[in-house]
């Protein structure tokens, strides 16, 4: 395989089922190019920010997501994921390019180690929508490349030589914008290194474009190893007829379904919105609340990030209200390769010796004596 096989150019290939021809549709219909902004209704001043912001930025968006966004609101939730906006070319001192560190863990092309025990894969650079909040934005730009296998070789040679490694990540880029040939391919040379014993892929596919989830892709990523699907919600207006179907394929294969949320300025800081997309994750998709990130350092994001005691409030309130199997982790992942961190409130007030006063989600501070046997 040496061509760059993302979701566009897959869709212009023309369908080879009934499955693949709804999925290619959608990429079709939506916007693909700078030049199909010209399509949506926008007022003339909208028009002309979107237009500068896009141009800096890659813009993707499949038709069944645009379907979501109710145009007669200037705020909706929906749209501020997705439509470029002025505010992204503001850049706020301490923005980064790489706010998490990615290429400084980088040992070889396309793969980054910074946990022993797993690494992220990058097989394509290239996604099946683009969200203005990215953190790897400006990677996605820049680099623009999509799947061969000769690429990923160094990757493949690196997790093969470091027998630490237990568990592969696939992100990027979105892996499942890939073809179901790509695909298991890369899912058989992984579960060929006889220590890795487990597949996550990190995808918004099941929230921007559910009709990519068919048999085929499903039966790609099968085999050996455990698979979990890391999907990305942020808000309940996503959760479609269409994502709940995806979402149930999934589960039914046998895939672990996780959720990593972005809090988002404008789209997600309630306490109600947050508490109906947990309930709606778990209840309806069967997908556990996982992460709830605040918002990193990506540049020109400043408009859409809260503050981190913002992020503890409705952490904390979530915990209230939400069982735990609900309830995701509040985490920062820390520039410079610090990792992802909790942030979530602390409910211990006090601590003397074996005696602690922690403080209960009714609000009570009570006490609480250790008793542990001793050594």
């Amino acid at each position: 395989m040496t061509s760059h096989l993302d979701a566009t150019a897959l869709a212009e290939a023309g369908p080879t089922t009934e499955g693949d021809a709804a999925w290619q549709d959608d990429v079709r219909a939506g916007v693909r190019h700078v030049r199909d902004l010209a399509e949506l209704p926008l007022s003339p001043a909208e028009r002309a920010a979107v237009q500068e912001a896009a141009s800096r930025h890659k813009v993707r968006i499949p038709k069944a997501y645009l379907d979501l966004i109710d145009w007669k609101d200037p705020a909706d939730p929906i749209r501020a994921q997705v439509i470029p906006s002025a505010d992204e070319l503001v850049a706020s001192e301490g923005e980064l390019d790489d706010p998490i560190g990615d290429h400084d863990y980088s040992p070889v092309p396309r793969l980054t180690h910074r946990h022993a025990d797993r690494v992220l894969l990058f097989p394509t650079y290239q996604c099946a929508v683009y969200c203005r909040f990215c953190f790897r934005k400006e990677s996605l730009t820049a680099i623009g490349r999509g799947y061969t296998r000769e690429a990923l070789e160094p990757a493949l040679a690196y997790i093969a030589a470091h027998p630490e490694i237990r568990e592969v990540i696939l992100t990027g880029g979105d892996p499942l914008s890939l073809p179901d040939k790509a695909l298991a391919e890369i899912r058989a040379r992984i579960e060929a290194i006889a220590h890795v014993r487990l597949l996550r892929i990190h995808t918004r596919v099941p929230v921007a474009l559910p009709a990519r989830i068919t048999p085929g892709l499903v039966a790609a990523l099968q085999g050996r190893l455990m698979v979990t699907i890391v999907t990305h919600f942020n808000h309940p207006r996503e959760i479609s007829d269409a994502a709940e179907a995806a979402c149930r394929s999934l589960r039914q294969a046998g895939f672990v379904l996780l959720n990593q949320t972005v809090l988002l300025k404008g789209v997600n800081d309630s306490v109600e919105v947050l508490e109906e997309l947990c309930r709606e994750l778990m209840y309806r998709l069967g997908t556990k609340p996982y992460y709830l990130h605040h918002g990193d350092l990506a540049r020109g994001m400043a408009h859409r990030r809260t503050t981190i005691a913002e992020g503890q409030a409705l952490a904390e309130a979530l915990r209230a209200r939400l069982s735990g199997i609900c309830n995701p982790v509040y985490v920062i992942d820390l520039p410079d390769g610090g990792g992802k961190v909790p942030l979530g409130p602390c409910y211990v007030e006090a601590r003397d010796g074996e005696s602690w006063r922690i403080r209960g989600l009714d609000g009570e501070v009570r006490d609480y004596t250790e008793i542990a046997g001793r050594r």
